[in-house]
């Protein structure tokens, strides 16, 4: 569900018919640190603490926690022959009679130990590397299975049952007993979303295929696919509030054209802030003070009305707009804005602004890994929310809508001291019949800031970022291949 709340806040009153409490989202905070293993452990311990109800008819069926195992009778035709053996046996007894029981019986037997052997004593054992990843970063599992029975396994289906698209561990292998096998796979995380790794069912059989093994380990771990973070120097982002609200930052990238006051030149200094009455007045250089940029809040709003949307899949507004929200998220958490998001996805997403927390940035990209399309449109969504948002605020809104409705909404906004940025996305780069062309004239007319982006964003490298689970190499003069950069934390996490 794309839905997130402020940890410390309570949603508006015309939210909270159409919210889900942050509380109620996957847990993903704690299943990125180390997690326990995933191990199918059927030893000796195991079976005293199982209590296995065996019947001749079909199947074992043992718990321990959430594991579970299954000893499963393929067919009922051997059980027949050898009853029918048996029958024949007592009515007329033959050696003929006595040779066919042994064999059926014997080789029922066998399959039996050898099935109950494989459940008792195979294990597998998972680990994942990078639980915390980006949209284009790399995937690697390690398995390990481990047989420390008598019996070999001819053949071991490893089924896999994790949702990540695009990627399966499935894997068919023989082991031998006694024996260690370990082998890895890799992925590439295609899709933004979280999504489950695990859980995992071993299949096996006797070599004779009278019995079937299943054993299901359903122990699993979280894994955040967050979207990428793209530059966007092409987009200034309109301050709010009024001149003076700033606080004066000699330093400051964003500068007013106010100067509040002037001091003494220090060196490197940008010599264009030289106030030169004031240095003909006392003799030496003066340099102004200029104003920074109002202290404002940033309101993202992504309008994920699915009526206003085009493409589909990776290349679609949706995408592009989440990429753009989440680009701007970066931004102004680094320019220590205090940033909030609003959505109109298939839950509203509502977080509060806040300064730079890792907390509230992991809140608002769990939020946009998780968007989905809705039916509330833009013109509902900022007519509801408008009374949250405050003065002198900074409104930001994402929008592949060419409807020229939601204005009506966004002018009481403006009069309240609020500066909107309008992001465009051009729904005609995407296959749409519309262009933004007609709406971004009326904006300009009215003075609101706006920025077509198209579908070319998507193609960018920087979309697909994939640096996670794979090494960066410089070359040397001398020919040599250095590694530059390694592909983040190498180490091996359990699923659990």
């Amino acid at each position: 569900m794309g839905v997130a709340l402020s940890d410390s806040e309570e949603p508006p009153c015309w939210l909270r018919d159409s919210l889900v409490a942050a509380n109620t989202l996957p847990h993903i905070v704690p299943t990125l640190a180390p997690c326990a293993s995933v191990v199918c452990s059927f030893g000796r311990a195991t079976r005293r603490e199982l209590a296995v109800k065996c019947t001749w008819r079909n199947r074992i069926q043992a718990y321990n926690g959430n594991m579970s195992t299954r000893l499963r009778l393929n067919s009922m035709l051997l059980p027949l022959l050898a009853l029918g053996a048996l029958v024949m046996q007592l009515v007329d007894p033959s050696k003929v009679w006595q040779a066919m029981l042994a064999a059926f019986g014997g080789a029922w037997l066998f399959s039996w130990l050898w099935a109950r052997s494989l459940r008792d004593h195979m294990r597998l054992t998972r680990e994942v590397r990078f639980t915390w990843v980006q949209v284009g970063d790399k995937l690697e599992e390690q398995f390990t299975l481990t047989n420390d029975g008598l019996a070999p396994a001819t053949w071991v289906e490893v089924v896999d049952h994790s949702t990540l698209p695009d990627y399966s561990a499935a894997r068919a292998i023989g082991i031998g007993n006694n024996e260690t096998n370990v082998w890895r796979t890799k992925g590439v995380c295609t899709q933004r979303g979280v999504y489950t790794l695990g859980g995992t069912t071993l299949r096996s059989s006797d070599p004779l295929g009278i019995f079937n093994v299943e054993v299901h380990q359903p122990e699993s771990t979280t894994l955040m696919v967050l979207p990428p973070v793209v530059p966007l120097s092409q987009v200034d982002i309109t301050p709010g509030g009024w001149l003076g609200d700033g606080r004066p930052r000699p330093n400051s990238p964003e500068k007013t054209v106010n100067a509040l006051t002037a001091h003494e030149y220090q060196y490197g200094e940008p010599v264009r802030l030289i106030h030169w009455p004031t240095t003909a007045r006392r003799g030496s250089l003066y340099t102004r003070v200029m104003d920074g940029s109002p202290a404002n809040d940033w309101w993202i709003v992504l309008d994920a009305d699915a009526n206003a949307q085009a493409g589909h899949g990776w290349e679609s507004t949706l995408e592009l707009g989440v990429i753009l929200a989440t680009s701007l998220v970066d931004r102004g958490l680094r320019a220590r804005h205090s940033v909030g998001l609003l959505a109109s996805g298939n839950q509203t997403v509502w977080v509060k602004p806040k300064q730079n927390d890792e907390n509230h940035r992991l809140q608002i990209m769990r939020a946009l890994a998780m968007l989905k399309t809705g039916e509330l449109s833009l013109s509902d969504l900022l007519e509801r929310a408008g009374p949250t948002l405050g003065q002198r605020t900074s409104v930001i809104i994402i929008t592949p809508s060419v409807n020229s409705e939601w204005l009506t909404a966004l002018t009481p906004l403006m009069w309240r001291g609020i500066s909107p940025t309008v992001l465009l996305m051009d729904p005609a780069s995407f296959g749409s019949p519309n262009h933004a062309d007609a709406l971004a004239e009326i904006l300009a007319q009215m003075g609101i800031p706006r920025f077509i982006l198209d579908r070319s964003l998507l193609l960018r490298p920087e979309a697909r970022p994939g640096w996670r689970g794979q090494w960066e190499w410089r070359i040397m003069p001398t020919g040599k291949a250095v590694s530059a950069r390694p592909p983040g934390d190498m180490a091996w996490r359990k699923l659990g």
